[in-house]
């Protein structure tokens, strides 16, 4: 399912005019970015929660020559099913 598709399943559901489920859902994914880049948890009950991990300095390997290279630390964002949600996906 894309953007859209979602889109248009979730304006079926509620009933809303697509523009204005687009629009809510565009408010609801720039919230849960803006507050993960703060390093916040956007913590939904019964779907999941997101939120920053860290990723250490490591060594690594060019594929194409063999050079050893350092691979920069990084933040990561994680993404943690909620029992619920697990549950649901595992009964389907």
């Amino acid at each position: 399912m894309n953007k859209q598709e979602l889109i248009d399943a979730v304006a079926a559901g509620t009933g809303e005019s697509k523009s204005s489920t687009g629009e809510t859902i565009d408010a609801i994914l720039e919230a849960v970015t803006a507050a993960v880049t703060r390093g916040e948890t956007v913590q939904l009950i019964g779907f999941g929660s997101f939120s920053t991990g860290a990723r250490v300095e490591r060594s690594g390997r060019n594929p194409s020559t063999g050079e050893t290279i350092t691979i920069p630390a990084a933040k990561t964002v994680k993404f943690s099913a909620g029992k619920a949600f697990k549950d649901v996906v595992n009964a389907a």
